[in-house]
């Protein structure tokens, strides 16, 4: 949003409800926003792709190999981190990171040049990001806790630890898985948000520069965008990054809830 020239980096990252008024109901805001929305186009963007994945054609198209390589490529991390019992988590692991990277392409489209348009990154709001990362931190712990019990606690005492240090050990491993899912959620909420704010930034020295006059705009408007080309090039690579590195870290978590390594 601009006012008076200037760039406000910052609103498009605001909640809004879309129909301009809030459904408040027992106090709490129900209203369906900005977020939500692209929350929802996202979960539809995943139905479709997978929808070219049931085909189960002999000879795969495109659209169907795609899907397979997608989820072949989930199956290796998931084998090679986990082990054979790795494959029953695929379907979540899978889900987390097509939900990511799905969010995170889509609040790059660039519907800006439509008036009144506007794309939402929803992984840029730590709720959300939050959000995932608790669902995978509990996954983790109720596999744990089902498959070891009370023996899942030996995971914060290190395999060799003399006796003296177990106490201080167990506390500080403890504090570090503990911290696991806010450090989770917080990589990719940071990753996303300072992205977008860097492209905002210089996309109001684009417009300004070319609202000068043609002079500014030839000497700064036009290196600027180029600049902004090549960034808006490196936030893809950094939207499939992120997906593959919560991808990655929820399956190295879910080891050692299986394996207690």
């Amino acid at each position: 949003m601009a006012h008076g020239g200037k760039i406000d980096p910052m609103h498009q990252f605001t909640v809004e409800p879309l129909f301009g008024q809030h459904l408040m109901v027992g106090g709490y805001d129900l209203s369906f926003t900005n977020s939500a929305l692209w929350m929802v186009l996202t979960l539809v963007g995943l139905w479709v792709f997978m929808l070219g994945g049931m085909k189960r054609q002999l000879v795969p198209g495109r659209w169907q190999a795609a899907v397979e390589s997608v989820t072949g490529f989930i199956t290796g991390m998931m084998h090679a981190n986990i082990g054979p019992e790795g494959r029953r988590f695929v379907p979540l692991v899978f889900s987390l990171f097509m939900f990511i990277l799905l969010s995170n392409i889509l609040g790059l489209a660039p519907i800006g040049v439509v008036p009144g348009g506007h794309a939402f990154t929803s992984t840029s709001h730590f709720t959300v990001t939050g959000t995932l990362a608790v669902l995978a931190f509990g996954t983790v712990l109720v596999v744990g806790f089902a498959k070891h019990g009370f023996h899942f606690f030996s995971l914060f005492v290190p395999h060799g630890t003399p006796v003296v240090m177990i106490p201080l050990m167990f506390v500080i491993e403890l504090l570090s898985f503990m911290i696991r899912p806010f450090s989770l959620a917080l990589r990719l909420f940071v990753a996303m948000t300072a992205g977008h704010i860097l492209l905002k930034v210089l996309a109001g020295f684009v417009i300004n520069a070319s609202a000068a006059g043609i002079g500014y705009g030839v000497l700064v408007g036009l290196p600027t965008f180029v600049l902004m080309v090549g960034i808006s090039a490196l936030e893809l690579l950094v939207c499939a990054i992120q997906a593959y590195v919560f991808a990655l870290l929820t399956s190295l978590y879910l080891n050692d809830a299986v394996n207690l390594h």
